[in-house]
């Protein structure tokens, strides 16, 4: 495995969590443009904080290592990390890699010739917990277990670190100089966490020693308790701190599977969790009924006319468990439950009392749901859909790109991201998100949605309207196959799936899986290219998350199929009638399918097929063009699903088949993306403010392995070229910072043009919270600062006058 594979393998796995708030400097402060969304933190001043308190924060797991370097680091790792452990670079608001004051007073590149030396002066109060100085000893140690040199160091993430050819101590104790053997722009990448020498200075240590346990520390916290049986990682106010101290006293990190985050909260075991779009629907849900019964309280009715606590017509619940029972439905229930058959009558109570459970477990829940709120942005990592062009009719470089320009890449991020009231400008970088420096809009180098251009780019690649189809008749294509479904979760509306899926992320354990209990039926909201029977009238901002809406060639293709099953058992039954709408009396001719010819009649000419084409949709060498769509079925998938109906459409109107296929998450990776068994398919990738170093794997041109297959790194569409390749090379070793980007906007750019991945829409950050706590929510591209977090004070009188 290569370098760059390990970092960014790690970075991927890990899911990096950044750290403080903190303000750049230096030139190009406003290059990359605004943050596409804020941070939605609750800013407050620390003397408004409260001094103590306990904040149980919702992971997804506990994790199996703490050491971020090993290949089974998660999310949890790297929180656990960025609380516990000196992070000397941290990110800002907008993503932006700058220097942590709490560890280091200056970090700078002093030399550039004839090798990069860069120097590291330290704050001279930061020690570990055991009372040791941070110092040059722990550099060394950290470099020599991952500089690659070692095999018997376990490692996962070494980019950069083999770039460097010593390590020593300056002028004093509290300065450390580091000389490249070649010259690193990402440097500042390195030593984020540092850990100290009892971990990395020798293999065992590393190891097996961080896995359980971190002995030694030196952040604004320290680790505690890790209890496997309650799923919960404490972390303390480290009394040895030099810094501001921590305003919690205790942060409880609760491992709580996305799926059960509503009741979680409801249940007062969490304050603060990354939600999906179900759970945030249940919370406006929740307040909304809450301010309709306080304005129905005074006379008026709420907003929705929910003057009953969300009570839908004739008193029946306006969402939840039977919010979609209609009275003729309760009816027959009823008369069920009361009916003579006493065995249906037994079943059909218990079903009502399950019902009845079900409705007042959900209202409580919801009850208690109205005292949180919903903080959101756009998460540091954005969805894609990716084109495998290593086979098939994707591997011409003409075919993608008319893919690309049929799709409205802002109708699809407003699909997402619009009934959120968070902003739907498409993603137009594959290297960097808008704010951080090294965002550019390059998406021109491809083009915009042009219906006429993507036709004529398929013409030119020789696909044709109305082709004569050679296939057997039976062989599945487009929009006249139905939709395939191997995945062991139940889909579809209602089952909770809408959320994303981020390709290597433990969050969900990709690292963030997301369910959502209790989502009832709703139609997605009519856009362009919409069938009209999937359409329906009203504000897309009213209803909850959209779902898949069936395709109407769907329908088309299952009374094709039962009326050819029908002719088939026709054309076997003696007195009925046949395909052709004669009748069978039992004397066909023996030249007829199925039957043995008379010798002496002579042979029959054998049967004609009548002649297939492919219609409206394209043909090329007597076959269809259908692209296999292959998208998670699991928990969190819904919205993704949403989008890849969508711009199936956009596809159909070029004359585009796909053929869609639903997998179980477990293989949707493994089985299908790593392995290319795909034409399309929709993933994500987190952000990095390390492009030079993280984006090389992620579109590095594939290579020939001995065996003939491919090494693809991490670039799993498998277009590449050797020029995207070298603009990255030069990159990573450039100093001059503003070159480097530069070189970094050239290499996407060319990344557009060959059409492999194209760059959707960042994905929603939403996170629901108590009021009352501060400092912490959707922090966008940057990160936690752990010791600002804590609970507001209660406002004074003097703030109450205010």
């Amino acid at each position: 495995m290569s370098q760059r594979r390990r970092r960014s393998l790690a970075l991927l796995t890990s899911g990096v969590l950044a750290l403080p708030l903190l303000t750049g400097c230096g030139a190009g402060e406003d290059e990359g443009g605004p943050v596409a969304a804020g941070q939605d933190i609750a800013t407050t001043a620390r003397e408004k904080v409260a001094d103590g308190g306990v904040l149980r924060w919702a992971v997804d797991t506990l994790p199996d290592t703490l050491n971020t370097f090993q290949a089974d680091a998660d999310a949890t790792t790297a929180r656990i990390a960025g609380a516990v452990l000196p992070q000397l670079f941290v990110l800002d608001a907008k993503g932006r890699p700058v220097a942590n004051p709490d560890y280091l007073e200056k970090a700078e590149v002093v030399e550039r010739e004839p090798k990069q030396v860069v120097l590291y002066k330290l704050n001279q109060q930061a020690v570990w917990s055991d009372g040791r100085e941070i110092g040059a000893a722990d550099f060394v140690a950290q470099w020599r277990a991952l500089n690659g040199k070692d095999s018997a160091y376990w490692t996962a993430r070494n980019a950069g670190y083999e770039r460097i050819e010593k390590i020593e101590k300056g002028k004093t104790d509290l300065e450390v100089r580091v000389t490249f053997a070649k010259p690193y722009a990402d440097w500042r990448s390195l030593f984020s966490p540092l850990y100290p020498k009892q971990v990395t200075g020798t293999p065992d240590a590393f190891n097996e020693g961080a896995r359980g346990a971190l002995k030694v520390t030196a952040g604004p916290f320290a680790l505690g308790a890790i209890d496997k049986k309650t799923g919960t990682a404490a972390l303390t106010r480290n009394p040895r701190w030099w810094g501001r101290q921590a305003k919690l006293d205790t942060l409880v990190l609760t491992a709580v599977p996305r799926a059960e985050r509503a009741a979680a909260l409801a249940a007062g075991k969490l304050d603060l969790a990354e939600i999906d779009r179900t759970g945030a629907d249940r919370i406006a849900l929740a307040r909304r009924d809450a301010a309709g019964k306080d304005a129905a309280g005074k006379g008026g009715a709420g907003k929705g006319g929910a003057g009953k606590g969300g009570a839908g017509s004739g008193g029946a619940p306006a969402h939840g468990p039977g919010a979609a029972m209609t009275p003729a439905q309760a009816t027959l229930s009823w008369a069920v439950a009361f009916g003579t058959d006493e065995d249906k009558a037994t079943a059909e109570k218990e079903s009502r009392d399950k019902h009845v459970a079900a409705v007042k477990r959900y209202a409580d829940e919801q009850t208690a749901l109205r005292n949180f709120t919903v903080r959101k942005s756009l998460e540091p990592a954005y969805t894609q859909l990716a084109m495998n062009g290593s086979t098939g009719p994707l591997a011409d470089e003409r075919v993608r790109r008319a893919v690309a320009r049929a799709l409205d890449r802002k109708a699809l991020a407003e699909l997402v991201l619009k009934p959120l009231g968070l902003p739907a400008k498409p993603v137009g970088s594959h290297v960097a998100l808008a704010g951080q420096r090294a965002y550019a809009d390059n998406s021109d180098a491809l083009g915009g949605q042009d219906m006429q251009a993507a036709q004529a780019l398929l013409a030119d690649a020789g696909w044709r309207r109305g082709g004569k189809i050679t296939e057997p008749a039976g062989a599945k294509a487009g929009p006249e196959s139905a939709p395939q479904d191997d995945g062991k979760t139940p889909s579809g509306p209602g089952t909770g799936n809408d959320g994303l899926y981020i390709v290597g992320q433990d969050d969900e354990a990709n690292g963030d899986p997301r369910s959502a209990a209790g989502q009832r039926p709703q139609v997605r909201p009519a856009g362009p290219g919409d069938h009209p029977a999937a359409a329906a009238p009203g504000d897309a901002q009213d209803r909850p998350s959209p779902v898949l809406a069936p395709a109407p060639f769907g329908a088309q293709q299952e009374v094709s199929l039962l009326a050819q099953a029908a002719r088939v058992a026709a054309a076997g039954t003696v007195g009925t009638a046949d395909a052709a709408g004669t009748v069978d009396d039992g004397k066909r001719s023996a030249a007829r399918d199925g039957d043995a010819a008379d010798p002496a009649e002579g042979t029959p000419a054998p049967a004609k097929q009548a002649t297939r084409t492919s219609g409206a949709m394209l043909a090329k060498d007597g076959k269809a063009l259908t692209l296999r769509f292959v998208l998670p079925a699991g928990p969190g998938s819904e919205s993704l699903r949403a989008v890849g109906d969508r711009i199936a459409q956009m596809l159909r109107k070029v004359g585009v088949n796909t053929e869609t296929t639903k997998v179980a998450d477990e293989s949707f990776f493994k089985d299908h993306i790593a392995s290319g068994q795909y034409d399309l398919a929709l993933y994500s990738w987190p952000a990095t403010a390390y492009p030079a170093t993280d984006a090389r794997p992620i579109f590095a041109k594939p290579e020939p392995a001995a065996d003939g297959s491919l090494l693809v790194e991490q670039n799993y569409t498998r277009v590449g070229t050797d020029h995207i390749d070298q603009l990255f090379d030069q990159a990573v070793g450039e100093l001059d910072e503003d070159q480097s980007r530069e070189l970094i906007r050239k290499a996407d750019a060319r990344i557009w043009a060959a059409a492999g991945s194209i760059p959707l829409y960042q994905r929603p950050e939403l996170v629901a919270v108590k009021p009352g706590l501060a400092n912490a929510g959707a922090f966008g591209l940057g990160g936690p600062r752990y010791q600002d977090i804590g609970w507001k004070k209660p406002p004074t009188a003097k703030d109450k006058k205010k």
